[in-house]
């Protein structure tokens, strides 16, 4: 075992960047594809759920984004990247933890992310339908028909492969951006302080840290994108073999500096414009801050826009969540002892999530919002508890002991669990 797990360290020794190809377009896809899974319409709501715990907080939140984000994640693709050629998130946990474990992890894997996919199948629908009535006075069809043509639509992509998913989610990247950027662009003039007038008065100790528990999980969420991480440590390995650690780890970094400098730009325009009582109240509407905007500035330009961006968002972060779910129930179906020939386990993945994410979606259940939240602790504790748990308890990992950041991202997942739960219980 031990010349085995020897072999699996030299097989993936990290070479020097220098002896790494030149930046490919592949490379570019797949930053923007993990942006697109990541960025989505969670980026919506965060300045309401940031802000509102004043300047200091979010200033600190603001400082932590980066190394949250990027630590956490290199570490779960370090952790795929550990296996053997081919093996995926639940195969690379059975072969490092045993059958019974990897059984485990991939049904709580399946089940954390899989809901969050039924939720943007059900927003989907109630985005497009509110456009078509609202914006383009145009009667909905039926609920029912509305979410089987948009969910196929989806599915369509699907179908292509796993690259096609990829490229269709960067090219959907760009829009988003350019409307990220437009918004917060648009609101400088309209700046006035806002959150500043929270910055004369330094919180407690205790208020300040019992603030940032809370907040830490909403920034955590608001960067995730484990879902894909499988399927890119997988392409990483297979394009670039021995090399795939450092340009994995290109990759995230240059993605990481995308979101966090995009998204944090378009949360510090909108907490500069509105007050904490403005935030507060669109909190309590349940809006988000692009439905706030256009209430409060008037503005048919962003009424319009509005509803466009969230549908961009939305698409593209259910095409990120489908490859992490799809590779979930591909997991358990395999695990179960059922071994179907690729393309009907493929077929049959695809079948039940159409008519899982059309019946939810059709039906409109309001329970989607707790099963999300009871599926964060699940989340955070395989993105950072299982890969640094890995680092010390698996031979293949042992050459990422003793970094500081591994102490980080321990500590900023115990912090992201136990709020979550402590969240729950409240």
């Amino acid at each position: 075992m031990n010349d085995q797990a020897n072999s699996v360290d030299e097989r993936f020794e990290t070479t020097a960047p220098a002896t790494l190809g030149q930046w490919s377009r592949q490379d570019t896809t797949w930053m923007l594809g993990l942006f697109g899974t990541a960025i989505g319409a969670g980026t919506l709501f965060l300045p309401i759920n940031a802000g509102l715990g004043g300047f200091w907080p979010l200033l600190i939140l603001a400082l932590l984004a980066f190394p949250m984000t990027f630590y956490a994640h290199r570490g779960l693709t370090r952790f795929v990247l550990s296996g053997r050629d081919g093996a995926d998130i639940t195969d690379v946990v059975e072969e490092h933890f045993g059958l019974k474990a990897g059984a485990l992890i991939t049904l709580l894997y399946f089940f954390a992310i899989f809901p969050i996919l039924l939720i943007y199948s059900v927003a989907l629908t109630n985005t497009v339908g509110s456009f078509l009535e609202h914006q383009l006075h145009i009667q909905p069809p039926p609920r029912a028909v509305l979410s089987l043509v948009l969910i196929l639509g989806l599915l369509a992509v699907v179908r292509c492969g796993e690259q096609a998913i990829v490229k269709a989610m960067s090219l959907m990247v760009y829009p988003f951006i350019v409307a990220l950027l437009f918004l917060a662009v648009f609101l400088i003039p309209h700046w006035n302080g806002g959150i500043l007038t929270t910055a004369s008065t330094l919180p407690e100790p205790s208020a300040l840290l019992h603030t940032l528990w809370l907040a830490i999980p909403v920034m955590v969420f608001s960067f995730n994108h484990s879902p894909i991480i499988s399927a890119f440590a997988v392409d990483q390995k297979r394009r670039h073999g021995a090399n795939a650690e450092a340009r994995s780890a290109q990759i995230l970094s240059r993605a990481h500096v995308l979101m966090v400098v995009m998204v944090l730009f378009f949360v510090f325009s909108c907490v500069l414009t509105l007050s904490p009582a403005q935030l507060a109240e669109a909190k309590a509407q349940n809006l988000s801050i692009l439905s706030y905007l256009a209430n409060h500035f008037s503005n048919p330009t962003i009424a319009f826009a509005a509803p466009l961006i969230a549908f961009v968002a939305i698409s593209k972060s259910f095409l990120g969540h489908y490859i992490g779910a799809s590779e979930g129930l591909k997991g358990l179906i395999v695990k179960s002892g059922r071994r179907p020939a690729a393309k009907t386990l493929d077929r049959l993945t695809a079948a039940f999530m159409l008519v899982v994410c059309w019946v939810v979606a059709t039906l409109n259940p309001s329970i989607l919002g707790m099963i999300e939240t009871l599926g964060g602790p699940v989340i955070a504790a395989i993105l950072f508890l299982m890969p640094m748990y890995a680092i010390r308890k698996v031979p293949a990992m042992a050459r990422y002991r003793g970094q500081t950041s591994n102490v980080f991202v321990v500590l900023v997942g115990l912090v992201a669990i136990t709020a979550l739960v402590y969240s729950l219980m409240a």
